[in-house]
């Protein structure tokens, strides 16, 4: 039982996933200090004033929990838009050209669908002979490319 164990943790994806996301981690606390400290204090100076920060009290005046604090959704909103930008560019990006090289696909579009004419299932690979859902055999599709098509004028 322990051997299986042991074999499972050092597949090469546990630790590659492991890494991944020791890495995200450590770029989510590098942006959500950048939000914290940069972005945070630009977004109450739009306001002005002494304000708190960009949003309004609801209840009142100086009570935390009934002031709608608009600025720190942007805050988040930023923070979200910047660490999926980090992770793509710095782990997703290089790991596609990595898999490239090894000659695999990861990452990519996804094939393309049909949908049964008889039971209206939408989600047939379009390759599909029979249907999954009700076993209807399925329209081939059309060849294209050179010579499919009819020829001469």
């Amino acid at each position: 039982m322990l051997k299986g164990f042991k074999n499972f943790l050092m597949r090469g994806d546990i630790i590659v996933v492991a890494v991944g996301l020791i890495i995200a981690l450590a770029f989510s606390t590098l942006i959500l200090a950048f939000t914290d400290n940069v972005i945070n204090p630009i977004i109450a100076r739009a306001q002005g004033g002494t304000s708190a920060g960009l949003g309004w009290q609801l209840g009142q005046a100086g009570n935390k929990a009934t002031y709608l604090n608009i600025g720190a959704f942007i805050s988040a909103l930023i923070y979200f838009i910047v660490f999926m930008a980090v992770v793509y560019f710095l782990i997703v990006l290089p790991y596609k050209a990595i898999q490239a090289r090894r000659g695999m696909t990861v990452f990519g579009d996804p094939a393309p669908l049909k949908t049964c004419p008889a039971c209206l299932a939408a989600d047939l690979p379009e390759a599909a002979s029979k249907c999954r859902y009700c076993g209807t055999a399925q329209p081939t599709a059309p060849a294209t490319g050179p010579g499919s098509g009819p020829s001469g004028p």
